[in-house]
């Protein structure tokens, strides 16, 4: 069983040397562990400072690509060099390397696809209250969507398989975190969570969440977009009829005062209500168009799958 440790890291110079160093160096039924460094463009000694502590590849990004797309060039990496087990973790030194063995012990077992470490979110004291509210109200939203059992949606320490990594396919550009749990859910793709611990940082500061609003905001186009891509037609149902109730109630209105009084006019009230069911029902006219669009993608996925396969 061969393990590939990917690390996304964007000017990172301060902490990445004992990140790599803390990775353990043998692991129970893996037979061969390496450390792959994805430079995202830094501008600071990131690249330098990766080679000298060891990692055993450093591939760099002309430009700052972002997390989301660093990543899928991990995965893309880790695969084309025959990982069986892939583990992303973060520059930061924020994840702790030696409950690596922890996290891929679900794969290893063949109880899991995708391993999730826990960061307990609500026991963190130093978290800012804005991102633990935030995380943990993003988790519960991407639970109910999904009906899935994840804990902690945007944790970065996490383990896939290989065949999990290789049916995964990044389409934005903000983060990876939701977008691959949605995939994995609409894959039926075997999650479990792994408590883990998550350190207060001590150098720089997130590259990901300059802004908390940005950042939620960012995150929840993700997540709808991901959500639609997937479902569409349930998605675009329930949307066009929460639009078509309210178009209902307000030509009802129009039928009282046409019927029991006599009052004339409230055409005003026809139209509107006319006008508001027609833009629901056109919703779920969409809807069923992106479910016929889905099915097509679902094939295109199943090839891609099938290439990416044969030639890894």
């Amino acid at each position: 069983m061969k393990l590939i440790v990917i690390i996304p890291a964007y000017n990172e110079e301060e902490t990445i040397a004992q990140v790599i160093k803390e990775i353990p160096k043998k692991i129970e039924e893996i037979t061969e562990i390496k450390v792959f460094v994805i430079n995202d463009g830094s501008t600071d000694n990131t690249k330098q400072v990766a080679i000298n502590a060891g990692a055993d590849k450093v591939f760099s990004n002309k430009t700052n690509l972002g997390l989301a797309l660093t990543f899928q060039r991990g995965i893309d990496q880790a695969l084309a060099h025959g990982a069986d087990i892939i583990v992303n973790t973060d520059a930061d030194k924020q994840y702790n390397q030696l409950e690596i063995p922890k996290l891929i012990k679900p794969i290893l077992e063949k109880k899991a696809d995708m391993v999730i470490g826990d960061r307990q979110v609500k026991k963190l004291e130093f978290m800012k209250p804005g991102n633990k509210y935030g995380n943990l109200l993003g988790s519960w939203v991407l639970r109910k969507l999904t009906k899935s059992n994840v804990i902690d949606a945007s944790s970065g320490f996490r383990a896939l398989s290989r065949d999990t990594a290789l049916k995964l396919n990044i389409l934005f550009d903000h983060t990876y975190t939701h977008e691959t749990i949605i995939q994995a859910v609409f894959n039926k793709l075997a999650i479990e969570n792994v408590p883990i611990e998550f350190r207060r940082r001590e150098a720089g500061k997130s590259k990901l969440i300059q802004s908390l609003f940005k950042h939620i905001k960012n995150s929840s186009l993700i997540i709808l977009r991901t959500i639609l891509i997937y479902k569409p037609l349930k998605t675009l149902f329930y949307a066009g009829v929460i639009i078509i109730i309210p178009g209902i109630l307000i030509g009802l209105r129009f039928l009282y005062y046409f019927i029991f009084t006599d009052e004339s006019g409230k055409i005003q009230s026809l139209l509107l209500g006319t006008l508001i069911i027609l833009i629901g029902f056109f919703t779920i006219v969409l809807g069923l168009i992106g479910d016929l669009i889905a099915k097509n993608r679902k094939l295109n996925e199943k090839i891609l799958y099938l290439i990416k396969k044969n030639i890894s």
